[in-house]
């Protein structure tokens, strides 16, 4: 029974698409071009720049008078609002659970995720565990959180594969830890020479599919 880690957002969970539902929304809202949906879009760089950082600048280019705090609120609840979980990667959950393999969640991030996300769209009830790295105290592409996933699970690394969209905190860390992966290309191309996935399909079926086959 090896481990399948999996990451959470734009993996498991689509988080662009919900980011730029609420994104257009606001900027309706705030009476902004809809033509600067790409400019935010940019900015949030699928979720790697810090949402104070992404508040601040919206701040700042509409001259708004919205605290900080409420717009990282906003832009959260937002987000997390119009997040679902898509009855096909329920499914590729269970085939992969049905033919042996552990799935557990490997994502970097706040803990309130968990609620937010893994139980709020019930993926809780397909995977075996996860490993949120704001409790972990460790981030991808640390080895230490793949090692402390197969913990919490109470299993070996060996055998184990990881899938994810992010070059370097999924790829980079599964080539950390000496582990083969599967990157969601996501219509990207792969352009970094220090490491490479083993495989690049363009769904989360298509990766379940890739490690059953080995």
């Amino acid at each position: 029974m090896p481990l399948l880690l999996l990451d959470l957002d734009n993996t498991l969970l689509d988080r662009a698409g919900p980011f730029r539902a609420w994104g257009e929304r606001f900027l309706a809202e705030i009476g902004a071009p809809g033509t600067d949906i790409d400019w935010l879009v940019s900015i949030d760089a699928d979720g790697l720049t810090d949402r104070w950082d992404v508040a601040d600048a919206i701040r700042d280019r509409y001259d708004l008078r919205i605290p900080s705090i409420d717009l990282v609120d906003e832009l959260r609840d937002g987000v997390v609002a119009n997040t679902r979980l898509d009855p096909l990667v329920a499914c590729a959950l269970r085939i992969a659970d049905d033919a042996g393999w552990v799935p557990v969640v490997v994502t970097n991030g706040s803990v309130r995720q968990e609620d937010a996300k893994i139980r709020g769209t019930g993926l809780d009830r397909y995977v075996a565990d996860w490993v949120i790295s704001e409790e972990a105290g460790v981030s991808k592409p640390n080895p230490r959180i793949f090692a402390l996933a197969a913990q919490r699970a109470r299993m070996s690394l060996r055998g184990a594969w990881v899938v994810g969209d992010g070059p370097e905190a999924d790829i980079g860390g599964a080539a950390a830890v000496g582990l083969p992966s599967v990157w969601l290309h996501r219509g990207r191309r792969w352009s970094d020479a220090r490491f490479a996935p083993t495989r690049t399909v363009d769904s989360l079926i298509a990766a379940v599919s890739v490690v059953l086959g080995g």
